[in-house]
């Protein structure tokens, strides 16, 4: 009886180790969110974190609408939506698109978690869409990479509903949904990784993708501060079903780096170096790979940046990229 009570007392402990080790990225995600916007959400109109309260669909400005849960999923094994956010008053020329992808460890989060940055960028002349997929709890991978593709061809399918260039795709996610924004990029024109979702007569592909801090081989995240990536009940290991270091072939198939070649698009990848979840290492090694096969990457270090960062340069940046690859001048066409 003693013996067993011990063995209880053990299987406590590593459960409640792994509950442990996911609210903590559960945390960081969300301190990601609030770090990019300026702050968790504020009581007054204009101190740090009202850009975040608003992207959340509580404050849309007179000049933009936001429709709500589009369903976009046409065989997947349940309805999914997305959020789209555009000028009220349509632009002369159909619009280039920008497809956000949340973060949340794969676990949590959800479309309703836009960036402040959609509003100024939907004023702009963009299409701004926010996507919903299934989480790892629900399924796992492949299907969230499934999930986010099926959204590009919606969008694809419905260009001339919603008024939009259906060459000019740019993707864009911080964490989890830059894993997923990385692999969109590098997996464009992987036929496995299509899903069932509908559409299958449009592409997938994107043509820029905007990487913050996201994971991009499982294999080599090793054990960090907060998060031991390799123990079963880590994030990447419940994204693959299976521990990381012994489904290596799982993890290959979920990795962006695995699909890298020359007619990748181009990339902007952003990545603190004080990052305590996801190693900067993850960054430096997708940007190297990239530009070995001649794929225009830049890497930007965000010198003291943790798992979470933002402000006018950061906000700049991320526009003038999507304005040289996505506006007609620069555009890189299908």
């Amino acid at each position: 009886m003693k013996c067993h009570q011990v063995q209880w007392k053990h299987a406590g402990v590593l459960v409640a180790a792994g509950l442990f080790s996911i609210l903590l990225t559960l945390a960081a995600d969300i301190s990601a969110v609030w770090s990019e916007e300026g702050g968790p959400p504020s009581k007054k109109a204009g101190e740090p974190g009202q850009r975040e309260r608003a992207a959340r669909g509580r404050v849309v400005p007179d000049d933009l609408e936001l429709l709500r849960d589009v369903e976009f999923s046409m065989g997947a094994e349940r309805t999914l939506k997305l959020d789209i956010l555009r000028p009220k008053k349509a632009p002369a020329e159909p619009m280039p698109v920008i497809v956000y992808i949340h973060g949340g460890a794969w676990r949590a989060g959800s479309k309703n978690d836009m960036p402040g940055l959609c509003f100024p960028l939907a004023r702009e002349g963009y299409l701004f869409a926010s996507v919903e997929y299934r989480l790892s709890q629900e399924a796992i991978f492949p299907a969230q990479i499934e999930d986010c593709k099926c959204a590009i061809r919606f969008l694809r399918a419905h260009a001339k509903q919603y008024g939009v260039n259906p060459d000019r795709i740019g993707v864009w996610g911080h964490s989890a949904g830059g894993h997923l924004v990385a692999l969109l990029g590098t997996a464009g024109d992987v036929k496995e990784l299509e899903g069932k979702g509908g559409w299958p007569d449009q592409s997938s592909r994107v043509q820029a993708v905007v990487d913050c801090f996201g994971p991009t081989d499982f294999t080599q995240m090793g054990n960090g501060p907060q998060i031991a990536h390799n123990a079963p009940n880590s994030p990447e290991s419940l994204l693959i079903g299976g521990p990381v270091q012994e489904n290596k072939d799982k993890a290959a198939n979920a990795n962006p780096i695995t699909y890298v070649t020359k007619d990748d698009p181009p990339f902007l990848i952003m990545h603190g170096d004080k990052d305590p979840l996801v190693p900067l290492s993850q960054s430096e090694i997708l940007s190297e790979a990239l530009k070995k096969a001649g794929v225009d990457a830049t890497l930007h270090v965000v010198k003291g940046g943790g798992h979470g960062f933002g402000g006018r340069e950061i906000d700049e940046m991320t526009k003038a990229f999507f304005d040289k690859h996505l506006k007609p001048a620069g555009a890189k066409k299908e």
